[in-house]
Parts: structure tokens; C-alpha cells; sequence
């Protein structure tokens, strides 16, 4: 019984949200599966993934071949360099202690930069949502300005009417 690692679609439409599984080659895309790894999110901004790194290396020790999706989510949690160092492990190249320290400082580096983006976005949205503030600012100043222009003009039309009105009863 082939196995993939594959992506099951749940979600509204217009709105993915994946689950992560791995199911018989044979079943339909949302059909049975042998087993929930983990979600993905594209949603959000970066996109949320939640996996069980060790239950996927279990499935890829046991020879489950990964979609394309699939295995870029399962390389960007890391689960394919756990695959690696494991087979590192059951060749000889390095201890289990050795390979538990890669990992580890790979995860560290790994949620560095992502933190690091988090970081950028948010500071990217404060700064347009300044920027807004100030362009809504320029035009209630433009807009308040204009109103109060209109408003001498119609007085002083007002005091010449005014005026006018004075020199013809005078003139009477």
C-alpha cells in the first residue's frame, strides 16, 4: 500500500485550510487518511503551519513519498533534515546527541528568521497606517481650510450687501 504526505483541503471557499495527512495513494484527495500530521494555514501572513515533526519522520522512514507542497512544508518545519539526521544516525555517521544538536540549532535559526519577518511586517503596517493617518490629517486641514475660505467669502459678500443696501437708503 503506497503512501503519500499530502495536503486535505477544509475551509470556506476562497479561504483554504489544509490539513496535512498521510493517506493511501488510492484514497480521494478529502478521503480517508491514515493519519493527521499537521494543519496549514496560507491565510495568514507568514502562513501558519502546525506539525508533528515526528510522526512525519516516522511516515518518511517508512517510505511515504511527499507531494510537491507537501514536502516544502515538511523542509520548512524541518522534518526532512530530522529525516536526514536520522539516517545519519543509523549509519554511524553521528550520535543521537549530535543530531538532536543540529536540529536544534537549525530550529533556533529557523524561528530567528521568522520572528525577523513577523517583526518587518508589523513594522511595515504600523508605518502605512501612520502614513494614512497623516495624508487624513492633510485633507481634514485641506477640506476644514476650504470650508472656512467659502465661509469669509460669504461674509463679506454679506457686509458688501449690507453696504449697498446702507447707500441706497441714504440715497433716498
Amino acid at each position: 500500500m503506497p503512501v503519500k504526505i499530502r495536503l486535505q483541503r477544509h475551509g470556506k471557499k476562497g479561504k483554504p485550510f489544509y490539513w496535512i495527512v498521510a493517506a493511501d495513494v488510492r484514497s480521494k484527495r478529502d478521503g480517508k487518511y491514515l493519519e493527521k500530521l499537521g494543519t496549514y494555514n496560507p491565510n495568514t501572513n507568514p502562513a501558519s503551519i502546525d506539525l508533528n515533526v515526528d510522526s512525519a519522520v516516522q511516515w518518511l522512514q517508512n517510505g511515504a513519498q511527499p507531494t510537491d507542497t507537501a514536502k516544502a512544508i515538511l523542509s520548512y518545519k524541518g522534518a526532512l533534515l530530522k529525516n536526514h539526521l536520522v539516517g545519519g544516525v543509523r549509519k554511524g555517521a553521528l550520535t543521537e546527541e549530535q543530531a538532536e544538536a543540529k536540529f536544534t540549532a537549525w530550529l533556533e535559526e529557523k524561528a530567528g528568521k521568522v520572528g525577523a519577518k513577523t517583526d518587518g511586517l508589523a513594522k511595515a503596517q504600523a508605518e502605512a497606517k501612520a502614513k494614512a493617518l497623516e495624508a487624513e490629517k492633510a485633507a481634514n486641514e485641506a477640506r476644514i481650510a476650504a470650508a472656512a475660505a467659502v465661509e469669509e467669502a460669504a461674509e463679506a459678500e454679506a457686509v458688501a450687501e449690507e453696504a449697498t443696501e446702507e447707500e441706497a437708503k441714504t440715497e433716498e
